[in-house]
C-alpha cells in the first residue's frame, strides 16, 4: 500500500501516536552536539564535575573543606599520593559521558611513567584503560612538551588535558596508582554529563600501553593486539628511542589487519614519519590530528589521530608498525630500537582483557633525563 493511502486510513489519534513513536525512534541514541550547537539549551544533560573538592560530583556538595581562610576557601584542591597508594578518582553511577580530564603532578619523567591510570566501564571486572599518566596524556618518555592536538593539550608545567569523550551506560570508575618510590602531589578534575542517550553497543574508550626495549628484529611492534569484536581505532602516542644514532630509524610501515586479513593487511603506510603526516625524516611539529611533539637527543614522541579519517572494523583488528631503518650506502635495514605506544580505540563492553601492563621498572628504564 502507498504511504499516502495508508495515512488516509488512520484516525487523528492513531496518527498522533505514530508520530510520537517515529519521533522517539529518531531520537533514540542521538546525542546533542554540544560543540557545534552550543545554543541548544534543552539537551537533557546534567553537568557534573569531580575533584578532591567534590569527590562524588553530587549537586551542591562541592567546596565544603576548609583552609585557614575558612570553609569553601580552597580547602582540598589536591592530595599527596603515597608510594604504592591507589586513589579513586571517580565512581559515577548512571548513564553519561566523561567529557574532559585534567591532571597535574610532579613532572619528572620517572613519576609520569610510574603513575598508572585505570578505568572500568559499566562494572566490567577488568579495566578498559591501563596506561601510565604521561603517555595517556600525550607525552612519551615522561618528557613533558607543551603542545595541543585534537586529543590532548599539555602545558609546560605538566598541566595535562584529555578531550576524547568516554561514554558509559551504568558506571564510570577511574583510579590512579602510584607505583613509584615516593609520594607525589596530585591535582585533577573530571568533567562529565549525566543523562546521555547512548545507543546499545556504544563504544567505550580503551587505552593500553606497550613498550619493547629493544624491539626484536623482524617482529613488528603491535600498536593494537588483536581485538575480536567491532571497534574503531583512534590513534597512538608513539615513543622511539633510537639505539643506532648513525642510522635513520623510521622506514617501518604501519599495517592494519582487519576483518579476516591474514598475511597481508588492508591498510598499509609508507614509513613511520609518513604515518604521522610528516616526511623526509621527523620534525618537531605538532598539528591537530598528527605530528611530533618531541625530537631531541635521539628521543621522539609522535602521534596520529584518525578522527576525520576513521579506521573501523566489524569483526576483528590488529595493528602493527615495523622497525626498519636506513643506512647510507646500504639502504633499508632491519633494526631494533626502543619503542613504546599508548593506543586509543573504542569497542563495546564486555571486552577482552588488555595485555599485561609492563612493570614499573620496565616502563621507567632508559627514559628521558634532563
Amino acid at each position: 500500500m502507498r504511504f499516502d493511502v495508508l495515512l488516509r486510513t488512520w484516525t487523528p489519534t492513531s496518527l498522533a501516536a505514530a508520530l510520537v513513536v517515529f519521533a522517539s525512534l529518531a531520537a533514540e541514541g542521538q546525542q546533542p552536539d554540544v560543540i557545534h550547537q552550543p545554543y541548544l539549551l534543552d539537551t537533557g544533560l546534567q553537568s557534573r564535575s569531580i575533584s578532591f573538592e567534590n569527590p562524588t560530583g553530587a549537586p551542591g556538595q562541592g567546596g565544603q573543606a576548609a583552609s585557614h581562610l575558612g570553609p569553601g576557601r580552597k580547602g582540598a584542591p589536591s592530595k599527596q599520593v603515597a608510594a604504592g597508594e591507589t586513589v579513586q578518582l571517580s565512581n559515577v553511577e548512571g548513564r553519561g559521558t566523561i567529557r574532559h580530564i585534567w591532571i597535574t603532578t610532579d613532572r619528572s619523567p620517572a613519576n609520569l611513567r610510574s603513575l598508572v591510570l585505570r578505568a572500568w566501564w559499566d562494572d566490567q571486572k577488568h579495566p578498559c584503560i591501563e596506561c601510565p599518566v604521561g603517555d595517556f596524556f600525550g607525552s612519551a618518555h615522561g618528557k613533558v612538551m607543551p603542545y595541543c592536538s585534537a586529543v590532548h593539550s599539555v602545558g609546560q608545567q605538566a598541566g595535562m588535558n584529555l578531550w576524547l569523550p568516554m561514554p558509559f551506560a551504568a558506571r564510570a570508575k577511574i583510579t590512579l596508582t602510584n607505583e613509584g618510590e615516593k609520594a607525589v602531589p596530585l591535582y585533577y578534575q573530571i568533567d562529565y554529563t549525566l543523562g546521555d542517550a547512548h545507543p546499545d553497543g556504544v563504544g567505550r574508550l580503551h587505552v593500553l600501553f606497550r613498550r619493547e626495549n629493544p624491539t626484536t628484529e623482524k617482529q613488528d611492534l603491535e600498536l593494537l593486539p588483536r581485538r575480536n569484536q567491532k571497534g574503531r581505532f583512534i590513534g597512538s602516542v608513539i615513543g622511539i628511542r633510537n639505539l643506532h644514532p648513525k642510522q635513520w630509524w623510521g622506514e617501518g610501515e604501519i599495517k592494519v589487519y582487519m576483518d579476516g586479513d591474514k598475511e597481508f593487511a588492508t591498510i598499509v603506510g609508507t614509513g613511520s614519519e609518513d604515518y604521522v603526516g610528516l616526511s623526509w625524516g621527523i620534525q618537531q611539529t605538532p598539528f591537530f590530528y598528527n605530528g611530533c611533539s618531541l625530537n631531541e637527543k635521539d628521543f621522539v614522541s609522535m602521534y596520529r589521530w584518525h578522527l576525520p579519517d576513521p579506521i573501523a572494523w566489524q569483526r576483528q583488528c590488529r595493528i602493527t608498525i615495523q622497525q626498519i631503518g636506513y643506512v647510507g650506502g646500504k639502504g633499508l635495514v632491519e633494526t631494533e630500537d626502543d619503542w613504546s605506544a599508548a593506543t586509543f580505540w573504542y569497542e563495546p563492553v564486555p571486552s577482552e582483557p588488555l595485555p599485561p601492563l609492563p612493570a614499573v621498572t620496565a616502563r621507567t628504564a632508559d627514559i628521558w633525563t634532563e
